[in-house]
């Protein structure tokens, strides 16, 4: 029980992120995004010793044995998943503060799907009949969702791509723990904008309101719930801490219609229904492929 409550913790917390970051909407999305980072940075790499510390030693000794070639391909990956982290992050508090929350829980509805679409086209893993059929609803749904709300999707779909290519590149080779991963990302991240500080927006004056929030989104929108997700996977299977992961924008999306009172009409009503139904397609479309997997695999060893 206490895995399924720190996943479900987890994303609730997650799912209510716009109530930290809404108040932020009078600064720019870079200059949240650069002091986001440097905290989080910071606060994770404390935590990866303090918390992680075993995993970490065991991780850093992992690269020093890799060889020249296998170091490249990691530092390509580490750079390139650091751009999209970034870019995504940059991408979901402008869409947020300045678009809308609800355009934000459209992103990580349709995310899971997208991504699952690029596994196909790049890794080469195969889609059933359920999960294809989920991918032609939420197709659908997008469709609905583009006559006269075209640049709230445009702006989810840059969010939910960004995120996919950045989950994309984690599925690698390298022997690397999770959590260190991430934090190496951050603080790649962190360097890479640490020289935008210069030409960001400093007509509005940061107050301690300012950097309070900031770091309540580094330690407890980014930290806290990442440790959780972590220690739930230690006794819960992938797939349903994946749907519980539904919780986060579904929150978000009942937060924008009934807290910011962000306007929706019957079309999109009926266009997220058809993403709902889609992700409850694809999810039991998925663990009905798992279970007959390993029921294939239990008969072959008994044979």
């Amino acid at each position: 029980m206490k895995y399924y409550t720190s996943a479900l913790l987890g994303f609730i917390i997650w799912g209510t992120f716009a109530l930290v970051l809404k108040p932020l909407s009078a600064f720019g999305a870079l200059d949240i995004l650069i002091h986001r980072v440097i905290f989080a940075a910071i606060s994770i790499v404390i935590a990866c010793f303090l918390f992680r510390r075993k995993q970490t030693l065991a991780s850093i000794h992992y690269i020093k044995t890799l060889d020249r070639k296998g170091q490249l391909k990691l530092i390509a990956n580490v750079v390139s998943s650091a751009v999209f982290l970034a870019f995504n992050w940059f991408s979901f508090i402008y869409v947020m503060n300045a678009i809308s929350v609800n355009a934000t829980s459209l992103a990580y509805l349709i995310c899971p799907i997208l991504t699952t679409i690029l596994a196909s086209i790049f890794l080469n893993e195969k889609l059933n009949n359920g999960q294809w059929l989920a991918v032609v609803l939420a197709a659908l749904s997008c469709v609905i969702l583009a006559y006269g709300h075209f640049m709230d999707l445009f702006y989810s779909m840059i969010i939910a791509l960004s995120y996919a290519f950045y989950l994309i590149l984690q599925k690698n080779s390298f022997q690397i723990d999770k959590f260190f991963s991430l934090t190496i990302h951050i603080v790649v991240s962190m360097f890479l904008l640490l020289p935008l500080l210069s030409i960001v927006d400093t007509a509005t004056v940061k107050t301690n309101e300012f950097y309070w929030l900031v770091l309540i989104i580094a330690v407890g929108y980014t930290i806290i719930p990442l440790f959780m997700n972590i220690f739930a996977l230690k006794g819960l299977d992938s797939s349903v801490v994946g749907i519980l992961m539904y919780l986060n924008p579904i929150i978000s999306f009942f937060l924008a219609v009934f807290y910011y009172h962000e306007p929706i009409n019957t079309q999109q009503i009926i266009a997220f229904s058809m993403i709902m139904l889609a992700i409850l397609v694809f999810n039991i479309a998925y663990i009905y492929e798992r279970k007959r997997k390993l029921g294939v695999q239990t008969i072959k060893h008994e044979l």
